[in-house]
């Protein structure tokens, strides 16, 4: 980390002073003390707080937004899960890293996170503020360049809300979100940041529906945000990859009761 014309560089990220402090803040809360200094900072980031219906009602830190104390109130925030696929029709999963504070060595889809509270990932029109936070967090996470897969090659077609407590550690962290979902087809390069993601893999149908077998037998960890995705949604997408747009729906899809 170093001082450069007002701004810090941490973690190979230009960020404001403002920024740096939020992420200084965190870094010295108690509850996070004992966890990946890295995975701790981007505890500072400002994640979208949402209402039911997707309005944006402020921001709050990744840290706020992820205690069950706060979502057991009913705290909501923005996010999204990319699904990529490769020309073969295999999809792109990650091994989340053991580093992660929530959900560390589960397998998910190829990328989830959050849209900051930032002008440009704020942008409504077409999810074209989603689609920026994902195309930023697939380059972070998996060393997949903007320019192999373009604003224009990822078409959002839903959003799902759901609830879940982390694992395999309960009590403390957990995900209340309203999940854009994100699908694209294409072949990319990928190198993995191995603080956030310990390994990858391409799968066909019938290897997901095995890895799900496992996760059942309490063999494999699955996000349960996935799992629930795969259950309900994801085979009709990916049966349709070829026009994919058939598929857009105007719907939150509830998989929670608050």
């Amino acid at each position: 980390m170093f001082l450069c014309k007002k701004t810090w560089i941490l973690t190979n990220r230009e960020i404001t002073w403002s920024t740096l402090k939020k992420a200084l803040s965190t870094m010295a809360d108690s509850v996070l003390h004992g966890y990946d200094d890295t995975q701790v900072a981007l505890m500072g980031e400002e994640c979208i707080l949402i209402d039911r219906n997707d309005n944006v009602t402020g921001s709050a830190s990744k840290k706020t937004c992820h205690l069950m104390e706060n979502i057991n109130k009913g705290m909501l925030h923005r996010a999204f899960s990319v699904f990529l696929f490769n020309s073969d029709g295999h999809l792109l999963l990650q091994q989340r890293s053991q580093a992660k504070i929530t959900f560390p060595g589960h397998f998910t889809n190829t990328c989830c996170s959050h849209p900051l509270h930032t002008p440009a990932e704020l942008q409504d029109n077409g999810a074209i503020g989603v689609k920026r936070a994902a195309q930023r967090k697939l380059q972070h996470e998996l060393g997949i360049d903007p320019k192999q897969l373009s604003i224009d090659n990822l078409h959002y077609l839903t959003r799902v809300h759901y609830l879940a407590e982390n694992a395999p550690d309960r009590g403390t962290w957990g995900e209340h979100e309203i999940d854009y979902i994100l699908i694209a087809q294409k072949d990319v390069d990928v190198t993995p940041n191995l603080n956030e993601v310990e390994s990858y893999t391409y799968v066909s149908q019938e290897q997901l529906r095995k890895m799900i077998e496992k996760s059942q037998e309490g063999n494999l960890l699955i996000t349960p945000w996935f799992r629930l995705i795969a259950d309900r949604l994801l085979m009709g997408w990916w049966n349709n990859l070829h026009n994919i747009q058939q598929c857009r729906d105007s719907q939150i899809h509830r998989f929670c009761d608050q």
